[in-house]
């Protein structure tokens, strides 16, 4: 309300509003305003003390877990379940934002109270079953409280299920993720970008599934980096599974695109397309046609964030872009040069290169922000 009325006071000064109106819209923003939000201190203090409090419970349980009797134990984690969130529920009038914290807490203590009550009953040993009912959990409560911590577990549990399904199946096959096994490293460099690049709302003041997949991105595209390093290997399963396999992992990202961006999903596609020659050219065993296609995806993305003028996409793509050229230089140029050439030459493509990077980037942006 404070900007409103320097706003307006500025305006009828210049003669541009008169006195009624200026009365009227002062009116009409003070009806709608809200109730003032927190400021990112205290934010950060609830969530600190949210994360140390459901530390400390845990801890506390896990450290009497031995004296206590099955049915001790099964109440004690379905209490704190019901618990925080009945802790949550009486605070959400007076402080809307230690509520959300609680109820967070109470979806964290459901996936200990799945797994713990696993070992209690000696379940089955699939454990994947579990993320996969953590999971629902999650979503259901979003479904019900609307919160963006909820929706931020929910889409976080769920291809966390999926992953750990198909690292069952690699250990069964007596395979691991770091044994040049495309699929896992390609799905989630996909599911991140999905939600990286998801588009806001108009009544979004942020959005968490695009601050999950930037955060997501940046391990994930490490992790496929590394496995195309050396010829990808196919687990050696059943077709079929396979199949499905790969249908999951390449059409789940693109069904959430297409229901996100609609006609603009098509750029999700030849991000897939993208991958899928990345991990036929780790067979070639060419590192220099691998650099040069992880640059190409590098200013794709930039192109991207230009297009759709979104500032982190382009921020991520020139510093992906960045990375490419300092492990080119490190793996195919740096070896072939002496010591004191090597050195030079580093120094000049920090210098010069780094330079001009930062410049384009920096146009980019503004032009970018002048578009908007």
């Amino acid at each position: 309300m404070n900007q409103i009325d320097d706003l307006l006071t500025r305006w009828t000064g210049a003669g541009l509003l008169d006195d009624a109106v200026a009365a009227r819209i002062r009116a009409f923003e003070a009806e709608r305003e809200g109730p003032p939000h927190l400021r990112w201190p205290m934010r950060l203090a609830i969530a600190f003390g949210a994360l140390l409090l459901g530390a400390g419970v845990l801890l506390f349980v896990a450290s009497h877990w031995d004296a206590l009797a099955p049915s001790q134990r099964f109440a004690l984690v379905l209490g704190l379940v019901a618990v925080f969130h009945a802790a949550g529920a009486a605070v959400a009038d007076r402080a809307p934002t230690l509520s959300e914290g609680l109820h967070a807490i109470g979806t964290i203590s459901l996936g200990a109270g799945i797994f713990l009550s696993g070992q209690i009953f000696n379940m089955s040993e699939h454990w994947p079953a579990g993320v996969m009912v953590w999971a629902a959990g999650a979503w259901l409560a979003w479904l019900v409280l609307h919160h963006e911590t909820q929706l931020f577990l929910a889409a976080l549990l769920t291809p966390a299920w999926l992953a750990s399904e198909w690292l069952v199946v690699l250990e069964r096959a007596r395979r691991s993720v770091w044994d040049n096994e495309p699929l896992l490293p390609a799905a989630l460099v996909l599911i991140a970008l999905t939600y990286f690049t998801r588009r806001h709302t108009p009544t979004a003041r942020r959005d968490v599934l695009v601050w999950l997949g930037g955060i997501a991105l940046v391990p994930t595209m490490l992790l496929l980096a590394l496995t195309t390093s050396g010829a990808v290997r196919m687990v050696d399963v059943s077709i079929a599974l396979r199949v499905a396999a790969w249908a999951v992992a390449l059409g789940a990202p693109l069904l959430l695109a297409l229901l996100w961006r609609r006609a603009a999903a098509w750029m999700n596609g030849a991000a897939a397309a993208w991958v899928v020659v990345l991990l036929w050219f780790s067979t070639l065993r060419e590192e220099l046609l691998l650099h040069g296609w992880w640059a190409v995806g590098a200013l794709g993305l930039v192109m991207w964030g230009v297009v759709e003028r979104r500032t982190e996409r382009i921020n991520l793509g020139a510093a992906v872009f960045a990375v490419t050229v300092l492990f080119f230089y490190f793996s195919s140029v740096m070896d072939k040069l002496g010591r004191s050439a090597s050195l030079i030459g580093f120094g000049l493509l920090f210098l010069a290169g780094g330079w001009a990077l930062e410049r384009t980037r920096r146009q980019l942006v503004r032009t970018t922000k002048v578009g908007e």
